[in-house]
């Protein structure tokens, strides 16, 4: 399988990559782009909509930057992952407190994460969405401090819903029903069979 651009800072999303044995670069951002922007929600949109959305958004930001920068053509890969309860997104918290304040809101309820992933080969692409459901035991007022404060790299900060699912908020999880790797960031069942096709 040839080499790709993977236009994502996720270094959970290279692990998986790697994972599948897929060879990859990074495609970035560059700094004058506002690739937070592509993020804002809409008013009533519905979380699976809204992720798929946004990939689209980040996949066409991406190859837009492939052209502008006059890069050797390949396939482009971009994915996103939003975590929701019920109709709420859950996004990424911007401090402790917010983290804490989502690590409330899940502590002992199921909520669903969807993720979405799209490819791009030259004027073609292909897109997936897998959504999962998990299950949060009742977090002790302690265990919401203790990790919402969590500097670690699977600590709260940068992930949708304030936990990551590969880190220790994992003895939390009694329950998933979906994709491990989906809930991660990037589904490799539908990844593969993405870059397969």
């Amino acid at each position: 399988m040839r080499s790709i651009y993977l236009a994502s800072q996720s270094p959970r999303r290279r692990q998986l990559l790697d994972q599948l044995g897929v060879a990859h670069e990074l495609l970035l951002p560059e700094p004058h782009e506002d690739a937070e922007a592509l993020e804002a929600t809409r008013v009533g949109e519905a979380p699976s909509d809204y992720v798929q959305r946004v990939t689209r958004a980040k996949l066409d930001a991406a190859c837009e930057r492939l052209r502008r920068l006059g890069l050797p053509q390949r396939r482009v890969l971009c994915a996103d992952t939003t975590v929701a309860l019920g109709h709420q997104i859950l996004g990424k918290p911007a401090d402790p407190q917010e983290a804490a304040a989502m690590l409330h809101q899940l502590s002992g309820r199921m909520h669903e994460v969807h993720t979405a992933v799209a490819v791009a080969d030259g004027s073609e692409v292909r897109a997936a969405l897998c959504s999962s459901r998990v299950w949060v035991a009742e977090l002790s007022e302690a265990a919401i401090a203790d990790y919402a404060a969590c500097t670690e790299a699977d600590g709260p900060m940068g992930k949708a819903g304030a936990y990551a699912v590969q880190g220790r908020f994992a003895a939390w999880i009694p329950r998933i029903e979906g994709s491990y790797t989906g809930i991660m960031g990037l589904p490799l069942f539908e990844t593969a069979a993405l870059l397969r096709d």
